[in-house]
């Protein structure tokens, strides 16, 4: 299983992710609870971005999951980095 880090842009319409938000936060808890997701959440400060860490079995799998976000079906996401990213410390990390 790999991990990713995906970092979320948001668009400027504030008013449709906060309609969309109960829903997009339902799909997440479903991920959450099916292991995919480890972890999400908005930025405190700056551009209205989120983080979100993923355990999936490759990309096609992430790019499932990112597909099927409310939040990208109603088109409020500006952009998508995703990152594959090695964790050596931690909860998520491999048994040493």
């Amino acid at each position: 299983m790999t991990i990713y880090a995906v970092r979320y842009t948001y668009d400027e319409r504030a008013d449709v992710r906060d309609r969309v938000r109960p829903e997009h936060r339902d799909y997440l808890r479903v991920l959450e609870d099916e292991g995919t997701l480890l972890a999400s959440g908005p930025f405190a400060d700056g551009e209205p971005e989120a983080l979100l860490v993923f355990r999936v079995e490759d990309t096609a799998a992430l790019d499932t999951a990112l597909a099927g976000d409310p939040f990208a079906r109603e088109g409020i996401i500006a952009g998508v980095e995703v990152r594959e990213w090695t964790v050596v410390r931690g909860p998520w990390a491999p048994p040493a």
